[in-house]
């Protein structure tokens, strides 16, 4: 029988006699050394009818007992009982548990800090964040730093970097986080695994990543903080070594064919963040900003050069070659009035986020991955290096469409996964500032993104969300405006008859108001009306249905710079013992401040007390 634990008995935990179930386990130790305690200890001591769980406070108590043992298999058996049970992680909590076992973690003996790590763990796991304060309260991350130092134990470090995979998950602890361990998880773990410092046999042969969950673990603890707003983002660029060992990571998973496991995931994602603002938070950034005119589409134009005549010539292409050891474009001219190929010295961390060569990777990512969080991580990248008026987002919009990526992203538009259409409609969103650009989505992608639309109440088969349908909707805004022909294709496209009804009968203000700037500007090309006319369309179906409208709604080229990037994972985290992740916002933070976390499930096994016990662990965005 287990005693019912009362919780009113003094609070202040007086060390107390050793358990029956400890003595005796701790005899079997000595008198079975040859094996592990582990595996004799519960099968045989449940036979002797002497035995009973001990309760909570006595569990707690031996955490302190003075022979390691009873020390060990205290932090073992409290690692099982905390199990998917938040009730006892709470009262490990209030019984005051959490310090001690913190205080274990500088215990020199290995089986000792491994099972008090492993207990930490799983009381960190969940959406009690309570738990995670009280970690951090008793010093509890760096102690998980000296000991990621100090020990080469790989299930130790497995444990360490998990808990802190948890941690990171709140949102208060992301700041701790990096300045206690950023630079430690970035030399202990994501460097030497990443194959950056190359073959140890072969220094000249670039090493190839080790996706162990070590490293997934720690990648997936930066994709969390790397959310948490400027200050961590500039830490995460300027922490030395750690950009080039990304995107050393994802170079050789690309030429290897080797990018759907969770570490490439949290890497894409963690580029993804850091590249966010990049056109304004890089030391210098205003130094490279040019007027927006230059980018602006000509009125009415649908100007095709030679070297955008095969860009959709084909909807499967090969992948390109990817190396990040050679420069691209050596000999460009300048573009934005800036000479972007001069550079005395090679590239490294942070300057690597908005070199040509991402494109080329991020373009690969998007053909070959089958992952929704990758190909979601990867269009935002784009969408958030094409975004802004300086040089470097000029050169990367007409990169994407050199490397002919516009049609890997139109293909893209059919996924059935909602987050990646979104992400993908607002990256060709940013890539149509450049006229080149629009014309050739206007030419070539109007009828896929109109495909995207409802007709009114009726939604598509993918049943897309509302922020998906209106990013689609402010796409083909920013693609008709000023550009006559794309106009055009949108009628040819029966875009006008999805338009019209979305403006009448949608229940999304937002929806509406975005149909009824497209229509605005269809009506406003003269041009076009016999056209319309003659289709049946007459003055009154492209009046806007909402008879008022935010003034900095009225412009159609607003909005092409900030509004279309995603803000990274406010609230969309994922809190879990071996895995975490993140999402992002591809529309102001405060219109998703209702987002519902998504699932996924991941199962490991652990050995405890004699238990083989399966431990499972759900993440949330």
């Amino acid at each position: 029988m287990r005693p019912t634990l009362d919780l009113t008995v003094d609070e202040h935990l007086a060390p107390l006699p050793p358990h029956a179930y400890f003595q005796d386990l701790y005899r079997m130790q000595t008198l079975v050394p040859q094996k592990r305690a582990s595996m004799v200890s519960l099968d045989t001591i449940r036979k002797d009818p002497r035995w009973r769980d001990p309760n909570l406070r006595e569990v707690i108590s031996m955490l302190s007992h003075p022979m390691d043992p009873v020390k060990s298999n205290a932090a073992a058996y409290l690692q099982h009982l905390c199990y998917e049970n938040d009730t006892v992680k709470q009262d490990v909590r209030q019984l005051r548990g959490i310090p001690v076992l913190v205080g274990l973690l500088d215990h020199p003996k290995a089986e000792v800090h491994r099972k008090a790590c492993g207990a930490l763990r799983n009381i960190s796991f969940g959406r009690d964040n309570f738990n995670k304060v009280a970690i951090k309260n008793s010093d509890g991350i760096p102690a998980l730093l000296r000991l990621l130092r100090r020990t080469d134990d790989v299930e130790v470090r497995e444990l360490v970097t998990g808990t802190l995979w948890n941690l990171s998950s709140h949102e208060p602890l992301k700041m701790i986080v990096i300045n206690h361990g950023l630079q430690t998880l970035t030399d202990e773990i994501i460097i030497p695994h990443s194959g950056l410092r190359g073959d140890p046999n072969d220094p000249a042969r670039p090493g190839d990543p080790e996706w162990n969950t070590v490293f997934k673990n720690t990648s997936g603890c930066l994709r969390n903080v790397s959310s948490d707003g400027a200050d961590a983002r500039q830490r995460l660029r300027e922490c030395d070594g750690l950009v080039d060992a990304l995107l050393h990571a994802l170079y050789s998973a690309v030429a290897k064919r080797d990018i759907n496991n969770k570490s490439v995931e949290n890497c894409v994602c963690i580029l993804r963040n850091l590249s966010y603002h990049v056109h304004k938070e890089v030391p210098g950034a205003e130094k490279f900003h040019i007027q927006a005119a230059n980018h602006s589409a000509k009125p009415g134009g649908h100007h095709k050069k030679k070297d955008e005549s095969d860009c959709f010539g084909g909807r499967t292409t090969k992948v390109g070659s990817v190396s990040s050891g050679k420069r691209h474009g050596a000999g460009e001219k300048k573009s934005g009035g800036v000479d972007l190929s001069k550079r005395s010295l090679p590239m490294k961390g942070l300057e690597l986020l908005y070199q040509p060569e991402v494109v080329r990777l991020y373009l690969s990512l998007l053909k070959l991955s089958q992952n929704h969080n990758t190909l979601e991580a990867a269009a935002g990248a784009l969408q958030n290096l094409s975004a802004g008026h300086w040089a470097w987002s000029n050169y990367i919009r007409a990169t994407v469409r050199k490397e002919k990526g516009l049609p890997v992203l139109v293909e893209l538009l059919h996924s059935d996964a909602d987050k990646v259409v979104r992400a993908i409609a607002i990256a060709l969103r940013n890539l149509a500032i450049d006229h080149k650009n629009k014309d050739l989505i206007g030419s070539y992608a109007m009828r896929d993104l109109v495909s995207n639309l409802p007709c009114g109440q009726q939604r598509p088969a993918k049943n897309l969300e509302g922020d998906t349908v209106v990013a689609v909707l402010n796409t083909i805004l920013e693609i008709v405006s000023e550009n006559l022909e794309n106009a055009r294709f949108l009628i040819q496209g029966q875009g006008v008859q999805k338009l019209v009804s979305i403006n009448r009968t949608s229940q999304s203000v937002r929806e509406t108001k975005a149909a009824s700037h497209i229509l605005q500007t269809v009506w406003s090309y003269k041009d076009l009306r016999h056209m319309l006319c003659k289709a049946g369309w007459n003055k009154t179906h492209f009046k806007p249905a909402v008879s008022s409208l935010p003034k900095k709604q009225k412009n159609a080229k607003q909005g092409n710079d900030d509004i279309t990037l995603p803000l990274m994972e406010k609230n969309q985290v994922m809190r879990v013992a071996v895995s975490s992740t993140d999402g992002y916002c591809t529309v102001d933070q405060a219109e998703r401040a209702g987002d519902a976390p998504c699932h996924m499930i991941e199962r490991e096994t652990f050995q405890v007390s004699g238990h083989v016990v399966s431990f499972l662990f759900s993440r949330n965005f």
